[in-house]
């Protein structure tokens, strides 16, 4: 048994990192993940969310948008819609999304279309103003 993962996370556009890591914290669709060395086969899907990971004594974090997560022999793959490391993510921005988000669903019926999108927006908007402040 290894003594870390390797963790490898990429978008349709980049790859976001590739990293050996001590362990792994997963949003994922039915409860968060913890991940070790040594951890089971898996395939899952992952929701919008905070995933985590530590290296020694530092504990790293990244919004992840949707997607899958693979572990196989120590090696966690993840492959997600989006990823932003807490330095990648404007805070002004992220808190004028939830503004919009927060307004929209003031005042749209559930029944609408666009409600299930405005409760995604803020979704996003509150992972991503939270982990800002994490990585801050």
């Amino acid at each position: 048994m290894a003594d870390k993962l390797k963790l490898e996370m990429v978008t349709p556009y980049k790859r976001v990192l590739s990293e050996e890591v001590d362990e792994i914290t997963a949003p994922g669709f039915v409860g968060e993940l913890g991940l070790l060395p040594g951890h089971t086969p898996l395939l899952t899907t992952l929701k919008v969310g905070e995933l985590t990971y530590k290296k020694g004594n530092e504990v790293f974090h990244i919004v992840v948008n949707w997607g899958y997560l693979e572990v196989e022999e120590d090696t966690v793959t993840v492959l997600v819609d989006t990823a932003e490391t807490a330095d990648e993510i404007d805070l002004a921005r992220a808190k004028a999304a939830l503004g919009r988000a927060e307004d929209a669903l003031k005042t749209l019926p559930h029944e609408d279309k666009k409600y299930m999108i405005m409760e995604a927006a803020l979704q996003r908007a509150l992972i991503r103003i939270q982990v800002a402040g994490n990585g801050r």
